[in-house]
């Protein structure tokens, strides 16, 4: 803006693309490395994109946190990674969370092939458990590698939390 005046709002649209990896492993879920949430079953307390923002959640407002289940059932967000990989390690931060964290957490995976996967389409693809349910702990860091099932290169991850609760961050690892 040249010489001066005033600007209101300035946004760009599209998609970022994916960083390179270096030495092969990336957090493939990350907003800044193309990650994106597109699709939850809850978002009573805030929004499922917190999920892959950077570093540690601040406090409960800065994670995903879903409202009470009354009936049977769990709840789940959906990632879109950055770009296509294979996953060698899960993170899943509970932190802040020290009354409402889930029970127990899984994750499953999909190739989609190009395909969109959102809030609607996402029953037609087939999901492959690549993380068995796991206990979780109260504001705490989990690490998965050894527990991680390899169903070669997948698109998009399924955080899958039992039956409720909250998530501060989700990391996937992968080349």
């Amino acid at each position: 803006m040249y010489p001066d005046g005033g600007i209101a709002r300035f946004r760009v649209y599209g998609d970022p693309l994916p960083a390179k990896s270096e030495g092969g492993v990336m957090d493939l879920a990350a907003l800044g490395n193309g990650g994106r949430a597109v699709a939850c079953s809850d978002m009573f307390f805030s929004s499922m994109t917190n999920l892959i923002l950077p570093g540690r959640g601040i406090n409960m407002g800065d994670g995903w946190e879903t409202k009470r289940r009354r009936g049977p059932g769990f709840d789940w967000a959906i990632i879109a990674l950055g770009r296509e990989g294979r996953i060698r390690k899960l993170e899943i931060d509970t932190g802040h969370f020290f009354g409402n964290y889930p029970d127990t957490a899984s994750v499953d995976a999909c190739h989609a092939g190009g395909k969109p996967v959102d809030g609607l389409t996402w029953p037609q693809f087939q999901w492959k458990e690549i993380l068995p349910r796991q206990k979780t702990e109260a504001s705490k860091q989990h690490f998965y590698e050894k527990e991680l099932v390899d169903i070669g290169p997948v698109t998009h991850v399924r955080l899958n939390i039992y039956p409720d609760g909250g998530v501060s961050r989700f990391r996937v690892w992968g080349e």
